[in-house]
């Protein structure tokens, strides 16, 4: 603020020192005591004194963003220094990703409302609420959940917004670390797994889609670096946007802008599909990705990802009723607690 205000009082003066010249030039010429000063020796000097004028407020501006750099690259580097509250824990184990079989159990879970959740960014709300209350008016976001997901089956979580259904998923691949109990896979803590084998094994597909500002093709090899360019086709044909990619002049070698600039909504949803499928995930999690879908593009992706959920423990965060009916178990979830469970027959019973 200072230097800019100073760069502002230095700049005005050069602006306004050629008219002062003019004023006392003018008034000495007119009363006859201006020596062997013309007016043309007035304007040449005006003008050598703009040419001198020049680079000095070229200086005085980078003097400005100099100290501007020196202030965002402060910030930027207190952001790289933060110590990183998700790491591999000192006994951390390995997971094989050909040997996970996809037993999810959650025993007890409870996560601090005081912490955020996973539409706030995990960071804490910026109007902190008073003490005992959390964002939504409670303690907890989740409040003792206990439920199991058995290998290969389908669960769907609903209930209304800001329930905890995606603070539940989200806890699955540690995005976040519960407060209290624990959330396992084939009986591991996960937070007792190495980051990299738990990231192999859980693929996630968000409501937000993150596309790189870089082509097609990288953007889907994110989610399998070595695949090969069957395995990527085979992708984007599973999630029905093969047949738009190559409408595009490029093909797969079209650039995206940043965070999927130039693609609708639902295109770039289809595609974060596309390479979660080629990650191929044990457990697959899906946060209402169908949401950005038309009604006719809905059906047709989730008729592909049926037999593509087959054998694989799958996540659903849905609120439309024809992606719930296929589901094996359906728990609903209200005010961070599992009200009720169930197949879709049951509870339509109870």
């Amino acid at each position: 603020m200072i230097a800019q205000s100073f760069y502002t009082a230095a700049t005005a003066f050069l602006t306004l020192s050629p008219a002062l010249v003019y004023l006392a030039a003018g008034y000495l010429i007119f009363v006859g005591d201006a020596g062997v000063a013309t007016a043309g020796t007035i304007i040449a000097f005006t003008a050598l004194q703009a040419r001198l004028y020049q680079p000095v407020e070229r200086l005085l501006q980078v003097s400005v963003e100099l100290q501007t750099s020196a202030a965002l690259f402060e910030r930027v580097f207190g952001y790289l220094d933060l110590e990183q509250e998700i790491t591999d824990a000192p006994d951390a184990r390995r997971l094989e990703r050909d040997g996970v079989k996809g037993d999810v159990a959650f025993d007890s879970v409870r996560v601090s409302s005081q912490r955020g959740s996973l539409s706030s960014g995990f960071h804490p709300h910026p109007n902190p609420p008073p003490e005992g209350e959390g964002i939504w008016g409670r303690p907890w976001t989740l409040d003792g959940v206990s439920l199991h997901i058995e290998p290969g089956q389908m669960a769907a979580f609903v209930g209304p917004s800001g329930a905890g259904k995606t603070s539940i998923a989200a806890l699955v691949p540690r995005l976040y670390d519960p407060t209290e109990g624990t959330v396992s896979i084939d009986g591991m803590d996960v937070r007792r797994i190495r980051l990299a084998d738990l990231s192999a094994a859980v693929g996630f597909v968000t409501q937000e889609t993150y596309l790189l500002q870089t082509t097609i093709e990288d953007n889907l090899r994110y989610g399998k670096p070595d695949a090969t360019q069957d395995e990527i086709v085979a992708a984007a044909r599973a999630a029905y946007i093969h047949d738009r990619i190559m409408e595009l002049p490029a093909g797969y070698a079209t650039l995206v802008g940043e965070r999927g600039f130039g693609l609708s909504i639902g295109e770039r949803q289809r595609l974060s599909i596309a390479r979660t499928l080629l990650h191929e995930p044990r457990i697959l999690i899906l946060d209402e990705a169908t949401s950005a879908l038309d009604a006719r593009s809905e059906r047709l992706l989730q008729s592909a990802l049926m037999p593509l959920v087959q054998g694989r423990t799958t996540l659903v965060i849905a609120h439309r009723l024809s992606t719930i009916l296929a589901a094996d178990v359906i728990y609903v979830i209200e005010e961070g607690r599992v009200k009720e469970y169930g197949t879709h027959e049951d509870l339509l019973g109870r």
